[in-house]
């Protein structure tokens, strides 16, 4: 991702995350508290994406399944955000299949995908990942690009661990993190988010 990105914050605490699943897979109920600390706010904005105000309920339906399979788990860090995410996404899909509800795409952002695009602006999209608004548009991209993006940029995921999520291969989910990107750093554009608009907004988050 862009120099300065949210996975580069988020895999920083990878180590610490390691040791806490560990030692919460011996029963450590402190140290699985940690992990939970480390990796929910990331999750949250990925399943807030999806599913928009239901987040919190399916993160909770979540985490249940995740506390229960924990001594399942076999990675480190990296890979227990990669297997919580498996999860998230498992519960959110079975949510949307509850409510019926199908995103889809508007004249307006296929019009968008057209323009060209500008490279500057990928990192101001980025800057904004982590406010409502830009969650907000977020969930306006097809889901393909939506996952693509959150999962990278705001779980945290490299390429190949978020096209093990997805279930697809790893250039698909790199064009579609390009993509939804280039169309997230339009719409940040056309809602008037200047470059100093943009570096509000991610330090209001």
């Amino acid at each position: 991702m862009g120099q300065g990105g949210e996975p580069r914050r988020v895999q920083a605490f990878d180590g610490e995350l390691g040791v806490a699943v560990a030692r919460a897979q011996e029963g450590d109920e402190a140290a699985f508290a940690v992990a939970y600390r480390l990796v929910q706010p990331g999750l949250l904005g990925y399943l807030r994406g999806i599913v928009g105000d239901d987040a919190e309920d399916v993160a909770s339906d979540a985490w249940l399944e995740i506390a229960r399979d924990l001594g399942r788990f076999k990675g480190d860090g990296a890979g227990f955000r990669g297997w919580t995410a498996t999860i998230a996404r498992h519960r959110a899909l079975d949510h949307l299949r509850r409510q019926k509800v199908r995103p889809r795409a508007t004249a307006l952002e296929n019009d968008l995908l057209e323009l060209p695009g500008v490279h500057d602006t990928h990192d101001q999209a980025l800057e904004s990942l982590s406010t409502g608004q830009a969650l907000a548009l977020v969930a306006r991209l097809p889901r393909d690009q939506a996952e693509a993006v959150l999962l990278r940029v705001v779980v945290g995921l490299d390429g190949p661990a978020a096209a093990r999520v997805l279930g697809k291969r790893p250039g698909a989910v790199r064009t579609a993190t390009h993509r939804g990107l280039k169309r997230l750093a339009q719409l940040l554009r056309a809602e008037g988010v200047t470059e100093d608009g943009a570096r509000t907004l991610g330090e209001s988050g």
